[in-house]
Order: C-alpha cells, then sequence, then structure tokens
C-alpha cells in the first residue's frame, strides 16, 4: 500500500477515488500542522495539497516521498526545484480552477458597479440611500483583457452576454483565436487607453512584475475599473497609489504577496478586497481533487506523466539539445519581429528525433514569453491550442545529414493583410551550442552567447566600416563577427558579438545610416 498525505481541505473524491482504487492508503488531515502530520508519517509516498508551502525542511521530512501533486494551476509554493533534486514529480492540475477565477472577474466586476457590498451593509444598518448607490451598468462597456491564456479567454466567454467590446492583449495568441473569441487584439497602451474595465491574467515573472505601473497607468480614462485576480506583483502599487484619486480609477483585488490573515498593503487603495477567493468554490475544488486522484493513478499504473512540472527532460536526452530548441525558438522570435505567432514548424534531425514532443516545449518556451519551459508536453499541447498556434513536427530527410540538428521556422502575423516568416537551424558541438543557418545564409556556426547584433541589409561597400565606426563612437567593442553574403538576393547579413548591451539609440542610429531591412539587438 503506499501512504498518500492529503494536509488540507480538499473535497473528499481524492480520498474515496484513491482508496476505491485498492493501491493506497489515503491519510486527510486538515487539522495537524503540516511538521508534526510529518512526523507521524515520514514513510508517505505520496502528498497533495493545495496552497501549503511546501519547503526543503518539509520535503526532507519525508525520506519515501515520490510524488507532489498541487490540486490547481500554480506551483509557486512547492520547492520543485529542489523536489526535483530528490527525485520527486511534482504535478498540477491545470484548468480545473480556470471557470472559477473567470466568474469571480465578473462577480467583482457587477459588486462593484452596483455597490453591492456598502448597499448591503447600510440597508441592514436601518439605510435607505439610493442616492448614495447610484451605480453603472457592464453592458457595452469596454472592457480590456490582459492575457489570454484559458482564464482570460473564459472571461471573454463569459463577459459576451453584456454586448461589451472585448480588448486583449497577449503577443502569443493567433489572430485567428482571438477573432474566435470576438476580442480585438492591440497594444498595452491603447488597451489600457481605451478600456472602462482592465482584467488582469498574466502570470508574475522578471518581465510582467510591476508592470501595471507609471507608465501604462498614465493613460487610462477617469473612472477606469482595474481587476486583478491574477497575481500582485505585477501591480506597482505605489504608482497605482500615486494616480488612483486624480484619475478616479476602480481597484478590486483578490491577490496578495502572501496568503495569509492580517493587513495588507493596498487596503488603502483597493476599492473591493478578496482574500484569494478565485478557485474558491465547491466545483473548482471537486474538479481540482478529482483530477489528482485520477493523475496519481494514471502516474502509478501507466507511467504518464503528462502534467509533471518539474521534469524538464527525460531521461537520455541531452540538455544542451533543450537549451538548444530554447535559443534557436527565441532567434526566430527575435528576427520575425511581429506580435502574434500563427504557426510554428519544426525538423528535429539524428538522435534527436524520438524527443520531439520534449524540444517541442522548448521551443514554444522561446517564441511565447509568457509559457514555462518546465511544462510538460500535455501542457505544451494544451497551450498551442488555447492559443491558437498551429505546431507541426516535420518528416525530415535522413539524407541531408544534419546530425542532431534542430531547424525552426515561425511564421507570424504583421497586419490582416501579411505575415512574417523565419528559418533559423542549430546544433551542438562538443556541448556548444551554434547556430549554424538563418533564413538563406548556411555554414554560419555562431556561438549564441553573450551581446549580439544582427543586420540584415542590401549588400554594398562600406557597411561594416560605418557600423563599426558608430558602434565606436558609442565605445563598444566588436569581439566577433560573421558577415555572409547572399548572391541571389543581394543581401548580406551581419551578426557581431560585442562588449556590452546596445542601447535602442544606438541600433536604430546604425539600422537609419545603412538602411537595414532588419536589425536588433539579443542578450542570450
Amino acid at each position: 500500500m503506499k501512504k498518500i498525505l492529503i494536509p488540507t481541505k480538499l473535497d473528499t473524491v481524492t480520498s474515496t477515488l484513491l482508496t476505491a482504487h485498492g493501491d493506497y492508503d489515503v491519510i486527510q488531515d486538515d487539522k495537524t500542522p503540516l511538521a508534526d502530520l510529518f512526523k507521524l508519517h515520514a514513510d508517505a509516498y505520496g502528498l497533495v495539497v493545495r496552497s501549503e508551502v511546501i519547503t526543503v525542511a518539509l520535503i526532507d521530512m519525508l525520506p519515501a516521498l515520490k510524488v507532489i501533486i498541487r490540486a490547481g494551476a500554480g506551483v509557486n509554493t512547492i520547492d520543485t526545484k529542489y523536489a526535483r533534486t530528490r527525485g520527486i514529480d511534482v504535478m498540477n492540475t491545470p484548468g480545473a480552477n480556470s471557470n472559477a477565477v473567470a466568474e469571480e472577474v465578473i462577480a467583482m466586476m457587477l459588486a462593484d458597479a452596483r455597490h453591492i457590498v456598502a448597499a448591503d451593509a447600510d440597508t441592514r444598518a436601518g439605510g435607505w440611500e439610493k442616492k448614495i448607490f447610484m451605480g453603472r451598468e457592464l453592458a457595452h462597456k469596454t472592457v480590456g483583457i490582459v492575457g489570454l491564456g484559458h482564464i482570460g479567454q473564459l472571461v471573454a466567454k463569459r463577459i459576451s452576454g453584456f454586448e461589451c467590446t472585448l480588448l486583449g492583449y497577449d503577443p502569443a495568441i493567433s489572430t485567428e483565436r482571438a477573432q474566435q473569441l470576438g476580442v480585438k487584439m492591440t497594444t498595452l497602451e491603447n488597451l489600457f487607453a481605451s478600456a472602462d474595465y482592465i482584467s488582469l491574467h498574466i502570470p508574475e515573472t522578471p518581465e510582467t512584475r510591476k508592470l501595471i505601473g507609471e507608465r501604462l497607468l498614465s493613460h487610462v480614462k477617469p473612472g477606469t475599473t482595474l481587476v486583478n485576480c491574477a497575481r500582485s506583483g505585477i501591480i506597482d502599487e505605489t504608482a497605482l497609489r500615486a494616480v488612483k484619486a486624480s484619475k478616479k480609477l476602480r481597484f478590486l483585488n483578490d491577490v496578495y504577496e502572501k496568503d495569509e490573515p492580517g493587513a495588507k498593503t493596498v487596503t488603502d487603495i483597493a476599492d473591493l478586497m478578496l482574500p484569494h477567493l478565485g478557485a474558491n468554490t465547491a466545483e473548482a475544488n471537486y474538479n481540482a481533487a478529482k483530477r489528482a486522484a485520477e493523475q496519481l493513478i494514471d502516474y502509478d499504473e501507466k507511467g504518464i506523466v503528462s502534467f509533471v512540472v518539474n521534469r524538464d527532460i527525460p531521461i537520455g536526452l541531452d540538455e544542451h539539445y533543450c537549451d538548444l530548441a530554447y535559443t534557436v525558438a527565441r532567434l526566430c522570435r527575435c528576427i520575425v519581429q511581429a506580435p502574434s505567432p500563427k504557426l510554428i514548424e519544426s525538423s528535429i534531425y539524428g538522435s534527436l528525433q524520438p524527443y520531439s514532443d520534449w524540444l517541442r516545449t522548448s521551443i514554444v518556451a522561446g517564441i511565447c514569453d509568457d509559457f514555462d519551459r518546465t511544462s510538460s508536453p500535455r501542457q505544451t499541447a494544451d497551450y498551442l491550442q488555447e492559443m491558437g498556434i498551429t505546431y507541426e513536427n516535420r518528416p525530415v530527410d535522413v539524407h541531408k545529414k544534419f546530425d542532431n540538428s534542430i531547424t525552426v521556422d515561425l511564421t507570424a502575423v504583421v497586419d490582416s493583410q501579411n505575415d512574417r516568416h523565419v528559418s533559423v537551424r542549430g546544433t551542438v558541438e562538443e556541448g556548444v551550442l551554434l547556430i549554424s543557418r538563418i533564413n538563406e545564409f548556411d555554414k554560419l556556426y555562431f556561438e549564441p552567447v553573450g551581446s549580439t547584433l544582427f543586420f540584415l541589409y542590401e549588400d554594398r561597400p562600406g557597411v561594416i566600416g560605418a557600423i563599426g565606426r558608430l558602434l565606436a563612437d558609442a565605445h563598444i567593442n566588436i569581439e566577433d563577427m560573421r558577415n555572409p553574403h547572399d548572391r541571389e538576393t543581394n543581401r548580406s547579413l551581419a551578426i557581431l558579438k560585442v562588449n556590452q548591451q546596445v542601447s535602442t539609440e544606438v541600433m536604430e542610429r546604425i539600422r537609419t545610416e545603412i538602411t537595414a531591412r532588419a536589425a536588433f539587438y539579443i542578450k542570450f
């Protein structure tokens, strides 16, 4: 019998399904402190949790532990990296809570618009303040959705009954998928300037931390309502505090730095505060609990690891090739310089072919900033479907003898009339990543490390000299260079490794002087 600990208030369907299976001894106890419970059951094989913080110290108390299942999506409360070093697989149940969060967004919008909380309290106290509680209607308003993953898409569907104009921002979603949802894609600046309601559905990453700050908030219309049921760190609270009164913004919040009782930093600026109730519905709890049990059974009986979030690579795959897949895809994204990926095509050569599904995850992460490289193949497939991005892994011609190489082709939408395409191939030699081809420019073999500049231009004398001069004027030294020429198109590609970051102003100065067809900087 495998002992499974459930130290949380989770629907009993998990315990019921596992017990009925016959191979599991289930201990469900949400009263005993975690450390005390773990001491009593140090022989536990599996752990099913919700928002409990699972630290290194707690993991070490369970030497027989092999699997942790988060009944929900976020695993930020679990030390997944340390679990990996202990050979422990961490799984989640993505999507089980999504509808609950989407409905909460609508509930908060309506509650605030009609003063439900304050009016209830006043009426119970004997008041009858109809003038004070003059509300507004949600119908026909403009709603901006930042992040169109599973939850953002459900928000769009749920709010469509109010006949709102829907604006969206998500660089990863395809134009076709957005159109299916009735969402018009736009820039963040335009979304913030146009929307009456703005709902946030993006992860907290180094790139998104404090993204909702002074720059974006300066664009909002007076009276705009901002709803955050995503992560607290994506909002710059100081910037919001500075503009809230002058622009009469409404701020509805359900997320905090820590899920615990006590004073909250947003108390003075939040017009409606909930204690992280997004996933707190009976249906979401049941769905997550049921899936946790089903995934554990499939994991043990069938070896299905689709929902493992901390297993980067399978046994037998060299980690360098995951890095290569990510780097080749990231280079594609930088070159194509178009916001909406439409089609991703890969060619996986040599002994890498059996690992195509795993490498696909790194490729998608290289193209889509909001996608986590530690996601499972199953989660990758689900993400592509949600975003409306087509992915094709092409059969390869073995006669080309591109041993253990990876080619990624990216087609992205520029506007309603135009797409843009790029193709990049790379390989690994003695543990060193090498980019071997970019579009028509073959046999490059440059190592993608450090600060690198790319310029595509019509070939003519003096271009490299001009680039060198302008870099020198900015006190930037060239450390290495590739400068292939294609006779058929009369185009040249300059790839220069430099000793420091290059500013946007310097890049634009060079681009203008050499009339480059494309120019970009990337720090590998």
